[in-house]
């Protein structure tokens, strides 16, 4: 058991990435970065409490209190989330279990850290846009400007078609199908792909977009200045400036952090009001069941209340129906 844990951290990570993710279980780059940059954090974090360079950590140093502590400091120090937390903690179980198996000899170590259970978290109400406030964001954009042509048609697309910011970031010029039956093709979570169908304004606006360049196929469809693909804080940037731009004219959405996934939400909402089933919403934004749509119902106003509408006011006295013809009265007392 010795042997195993003055063992180099190092080995076990670098195998950890190049044998576990990449060879074996084919992790998307999604995946790899999220776990890397968990890694940056507990690394950095053991460095400075143990005062030891990286490389020179070993496996025993990543025991179970320091797994513990590293997650109280997220969550104290860092401010983040339940959420962010579980997600690091996720990242660290995987890591321990692929240990475990290479190195029999730390299983009481492994074990645990993986008996540090997840953290409960409290399941928020979903923010979505209204009808003037999809107006004011859309409208917030200078079209007069190369980039305020671009960010109109990036925040139509987002809320006509409820893509994740990874998928619109992914999306290359052939992605887009402006002709017969036209919709977008990307490839979501889970490495699904999907289509999504296109509304006439939207057409409208992809193709106005489209034909100021003659890009490759290949090309990213909504591109940066340099022409390079745009990143999550970048997309996550402009739909909040469009949004504090638009507040000036809506009141409303001052009151709001509009991100790119509230506008994923608009589109869910948008499907909801329209009366479509759980399932065409599910399939419509790709979600793996049909049970994560139930949050658009739980955050559905205008549902609760068409269905408050229906019930006898609690001012109302309770009757029964009594026939005021002597046939009808009969038929009722058989």
């Amino acid at each position: 058991m010795e042997s195993a844990l003055v063992m180099l951290l190092a080995k076990h990570l670098t195998a950890f990435f190049t044998k576990r993710l990449q060879r074996q279980t084919g992790a998307s780059p999604h995946t790899i970065a999220a776990y890397r940059d968990t890694f940056r954090l507990l690394i950095g974090f053991a460095q400075a409490r143990l005062h030891r360079a990286p490389s020179d950590l070993l496996l025993s140093d990543f025991d179970a209190s320091l797994v513990s502590a590293f997650l109280d400091h997220l969550e104290t120090k860092r401010r983040n989330s339940a959420r962010t937390r579980n997600a690091r903690l996720a990242a660290i179980h995987s890591f321990i279990r692929f240990v475990a198996l290479e190195e029999p000899g730390a299983s009481m170590m492994c074990q645990r850290i993986l008996a540090i259970p997840t953290k409960r978290t409290v399941r928020r109400l979903i923010t979505a846009l209204t009808r003037p406030e999809i107006e004011a964001l859309i409208a917030a954009p200078d079209r007069n400007s190369w980039l305020g042509r671009r960010d109109h048609a990036i925040l139509f697309l987002c809320i006509q078609t409820g893509l994740r910011v990874s998928e619109l970031v992914g999306l290359r010029r052939s992605d887009v199908i402006l002709t017969a039956g036209p919709h977008v093709r990307c490839r979501g979570k889970g490495r699904k792909d999907r289509c999504t169908p296109l509304t006439k304004g939207a057409v409208k606006i992809c193709r106005a977009w489209f034909a100021e360049y003659i890009a490759d196929p290949d090309a990213p469809a909504f591109p940066s200045r340099r022409g390079t693909t745009l990143n999550r804080d970048t997309v996550e940037d402009l739909v909040a400036k469009h949004a504090a731009n638009a507040s000036s004219h809506c009141a409303t959405l001052r009151d709001k952090k509009v991100t790119p996934h509230v506008l994923r939400h608009t589109a869910a909402v948008m499907l909801l009001h329209a009366g479509n089933d759980r399932a065409v919403i599910a399939l419509w934004l790709g979600h793996e069941s049909i049970e994560t749509t139930q949050m658009y119902l739980d955050a559905d106003l205008a549902m609760k209340e068409r269905a408050l509408n229906r019930t006898a006011p609690l001012s109302s006295r309770p009757g029964r129906f009594r026939p005021d013809d002597e046939l009808l009265r009969f038929l009722s007392n058989l």
